[in-house]
């Protein structure tokens, strides 16, 4: 459904499908005329749990820290990497790689990277 979703913005708005772009955009000053379509695009990845559970019965699995200090970090260090690296996992990963960007590729290598030491460090060095 994210890959159709990309497709389908890039069809019909000529726009990437970059989450961190189009959540930005929600906010003031509106820029353009647009606002629908990206409150609907955000609407829609809210609404996917609640589809899968009307569709399924079954309640999408979802794991979320309880440390506040690590959710606020976490949080600030995603926000500064999507400014900071123009563009977000969706943008770079999805359709950044799909038009063979060079720098979305580069992008989504250190994201990973950064992913995978990670995951390492906290469960083999501080023990999560």
């Amino acid at each position: 459904m994210i890959g159709l979703s990309a497709v389908l913005l890039m069809l019909w708005e000529g726009r990437i499908a970059g989450i961190s772009g189009i959540a930005g955009r929600l906010l003031p000053p509106y820029r353009d005329s647009a606002f629908m379509s990206r409150f609907g695009f955000v609407a829609g990845l809210v609404a996917a749990p609640f589809t899968i559970l009307a569709l399924t019965g079954e309640v999408v699995a979802q794991t979320i820290s309880s440390n506040a200090t690590l959710m606020l970090v976490a949080g600030l260090l995603v926000g500064f990497g999507s400014v900071w690296g123009n563009g977000c996992t969706s943008g770079h990963g999805v359709c950044g790689l799909s038009r063979l960007s060079t720098r979305s590729l580069v992008a989504t290598g250190v994201f990973m990277a950064t992913a995978f030491a990670t995951v390492f460090v906290v469960r083999h060095l501080i023990g999560g």
